[in-house]
């Protein structure tokens, strides 16, 4: 298929219209503006990736696991350090977002200027190609105004050839005369003014395939740089989902060489305080002071035993007194 140019489908029958360059400069500046939006964006994308790197940075800085221990405490510090790296890594995604909404600000600046300086000579054309029209329009009115003015002249002579008045045929030739070397010179002025606007036209219509080539030419340059910068955009958003993954992996790696047992056992071994249990508490008779061996201490008061009947008093001696019953007729409690 052919390819399809600004130079070949933006003209106008009418001279003095400005429609298809008027066309052509909108497009480039709905572009203009698209370059701008994109622009906003990716700067409000980048404060958004700021703002998040900031957030998630003070989160791994947070108290996460301070009292765990062994392999698990490993992993959640592992886990800290790469949430930490991940942070980071989204703090230099928005700097880099931030450097290429700089590089399309720039390029839409540098357009900006290359276009300033050509459609202000093509204004200045067509303001001159309007004025050089118009001026040989009205001469072209002038001229034929004149020429009307020479026939009528001629006319009246030739109607007055035959009249006796020789004082009036010399008057209406005389008129006649000034009639036709006014219409020569209206001629003349016409003529001169055509030519002048053909020039300013050769000159319009020159510098308009140059200026159309020209913003063609930044069309397809702001196209491609536009088509570039998402591209290069979404690449950077791709990378940081991989970097962001390769620092979750080595959370994952981590959290695979954390032992359940190990840490128990750990905990075991560190903080061990005996692996003898307390020996059970036996019930003690207050009056017996004997312990049951099985019975566990009853919540009950003991219950109340009767004593006997008094037990037969034996002898005994001491300081040579002898206590003795009262049995014989002659009885006497101390004997010497």
């Amino acid at each position: 298929m052919k390819n399809l140019h600004f130079k070949d489908f933006f003209w106008n029958s009418d001279l003095t219209c400005t429609g298809g360059y008027d066309a052509i400069i909108q497009y480039l500046n709905d572009g203009k503006r698209t370059c701008k939006e994109v622009e906003d964006f990716m700067k409000a994308r980048a404060s958004i990736e700021e703002k998040y790197a900031k957030d998630l940075l003070g989160l791994s800085k947070k108290v996460c696991g301070h009292n765990e221990m062994n392999t698990l405490k490993r992993s959640l510090d592992v886990f800290k350090l790469q949430m930490e790296h991940v942070s980071l890594s989204h703090l230099q995604l928005a700097q880099s977002m931030r450097e290429e909404a700089k590089k399309l600000e720039e390029f839409r600046e540098k357009q900006k200027e290359v276009r300033k300086k050509l459609e202000q000579q093509m204004d200045a054309l067509h303001k001159q190609r309007s004025t050089h029209f118009k001026k040989t329009m009205d001469s072209k009115k002038t001229y034929e105004q004149k020429c009307r003015d020479k026939e009528e002249a001629d006319q009246n002579v030739n109607r007055n050839t035959n009249t006796n008045n020789t004082k009036h045929i010399e008057k209406l030739y005389s008129k006649a005369q000034q009639a036709k070397h006014n219409a020569e010179e209206a001629d003349r002025l016409y003529h001169q003014n055509v030519t002048a606007l053909g020039k300013v036209r050769d000159e319009w219509l020159r510098e308009h395939v140059n200026a159309c080539e020209m913003f063609e030419k930044q069309s397809v340059e702001r196209i491609n740089f536009l088509r570039n910068t998402v591209w290069t955009h979404l690449n950077q958003l791709s990378q940081q989902c991989v970097t962001s993954d390769e620092l979750y992996e080595e959370v994952r790696k981590s959290l695979e060489q954390c032992h359940v047992q190990e840490d128990i056992e750990h905990f075991v071994n560190l903080r061990r305080t005996g692996d003898k249990p307390p020996a059970p508490v036996l019930y003690e008779n207050f009056y017996s002071g004997q312990r049951s061996p099985t019975a566990p201490p009853s919540r009950l008061p003991p219950p109340v035993i009767r004593r006997g009947a008094l037990p037969d008093p034996t002898h005994s001696s001491q300081d040579g007194i002898v206590y003795s019953t009262a049995q014989d007729a002659g009885y006497s409690v101390i004997h010497y």
